[in-house]
């Protein structure tokens, strides 16, 4: 079940920045948790699973302790002091910080894991086109781009292989990587010029207003969706504004 089949891809990422902006304005748990309760919970009905989820976001879980340290050691003191050391201390205030900033950053991340899994960007680029009227050689150059990013992968699987069918493959690491990623360069150079010259020959770069074969509107399934992000995002803050932990730009809770 993905209920955001219906949903214009334009209007999907209009309702994720809609959803997260708000959270970036206030550093406390309580709204990052409140959201991230959401996102959970909606994911399923988005079309991706928990274990699914969890998977695809292993790069933010990798990233939250080195954020979460790093504010734990250099936050705003505050409250009791439990370790000092030169510049780093530890504080309540920045144990609070470092839990803050690690639930904000799946709050904020998860719900774009979320979109840009089940995202087409062929609808993308129509919506960009047809809903916000972006220019059409800029639309077209952009859809073209992310269709080649899949091409770049089996390109660098394929290299890989021709390396250890060459006995090239125990040049070490660092050495290897950067002769794969020059190598990789040069044939996304080579495509991008050939494409670049296709879409020229077959009118792509011609002036005057340009047609689309496949309609972008935007329905009751976009205003429903847009609606739950605005929903979603007031209430977290609300609650966080409710038990007093609502705090802006770290300037203060609201209940002092």
């Amino acid at each position: 079940m993905n209920v955001l089949e219906k949903v214009n891809p334009v209007v999907r990422l209009i309702a994720v920045m809609l959803l997260t902006t708000p959270l970036l304005f206030s550093v406390d748990v309580v709204s990052a948790a409140v959201c991230l309760a959401f996102v959970v919970a909606l994911a399923p009905l988005c079309g991706v699973g928990l274990v699914q989820l969890a998977k695809t976001a292993w790069p933010v879980f990798a990233v939250l302790p080195v954020a979460g340290l790093s504010m734990a050691l250099y936050g705003k003191r505050g409250g009791h002091e439990y370790f000092s050391f030169f510049y780093a201390h530890v504080t309540d205030n920045s144990l609070m910080l470092a839990a803050a900033i690690m639930v904000r950053m799946l709050a904020v991340s998860l719900p774009v894991i979320i979109v840009a899994r089940t995202l087409d960007s062929t609808r993308l680029g129509d919506g960009l086109a047809q809903v916000l009227h972006f220019p059409a050689r800029f639309v077209i150059g952009a859809v073209s781009a992310v269709r080649m990013v899949g091409l770049f992968r089996r390109d660098w699987q394929a290299l890989g292989r021709a390396r250890r069918s060459r006995g090239l493959a125990n040049d070490g690491r660092i050495f290897r990587a950067f002769t794969m990623v020059f190598a990789l360069l040069v044939l996304a150079l080579r495509r991008a010029d050939k494409l670049a010259t296709a879409m020229d020959a077959r009118g792509f770069g011609a002036p005057g207003k340009r047609t689309w074969a496949r309609p972008s509107t935007v329905g009751m399934s976009d205003v429903a969706a847009v609606c739950v992000a605005i929903a979603v995002a007031a209430i977290s803050i609300a609650v966080a504004v409710v038990t007093g932990s609502y705090d802006f730009l770290n300037l203060g809770s609201s209940s002092a």
